[in-house]
């Protein structure tokens, strides 16, 4: 009978044991689901970011095109003086805005930038493009690409 009441005194102690290691599993399965729920965090914000990059330059590329195809009312064409407040709203596609401005900073016109030759009487009117996109949740996140644009054309201006 000494044997029975030491086998019914050990019950007691596995079932605190065993309780002891759920606890202790249970904390650590918490742990990693919240560590995972941060890691979906993380790759769905770097998901939307390149998302909106990826947009935003097909957008640019858009808008260069459009304008440049105007051929002489393009914006691209405009000098200095005919751009008001220093810069002139482009159409906008999709969800990206765009804004030019003219980088000459007089009277004559610019030398084109990288030529290998060069050819008298051609000059640049140099302009900027800056389009910019919202992304995320509540649209809190901007993204801007600043493009630099030299329109060639013929010049008595060129001060040469």
């Amino acid at each position: 009978m000494a044997h029975l009441k030491l086998a019914s005194k050990q019950q007691g102690v596995v079932l605190i044991v065993a309780l002891i290691m759920v606890v202790a599993v249970t904390g650590i399965a918490v742990t990693l689901m919240s560590s995972s729920s941060v890691d979906m965090k993380i790759t769905n914000a770097a998901f939307e970011r390149e998302e909106a990059e990826n947009a935003l330059m097909g957008d640019v590329q858009q808008i260069i095109a459009t304008e440049a195809n105007k051929g002489g009312t393009s914006h691209f064409l405009y000098t200095r003086a005919q751009i008001p407040n220093g810069e002139i709203a482009l159409a906008k596609v999709d969800e990206t805005v765009s804004t030019m401005s003219n980088l000459n900073s007089g009277a004559l016109d610019l030398p084109c930038p990288r030529k290998f030759n060069f050819t008298a009487g051609i000059s640049c009117n140099m302009v900027q493009v800056n389009s910019t996109i919202t992304y995320g949740s509540k649209s809190k996140h901007t993204i801007t690409v600043t493009s630099g644009i030299a329109q060639e054309m013929a010049s008595l201006n060129t001060g040469g």
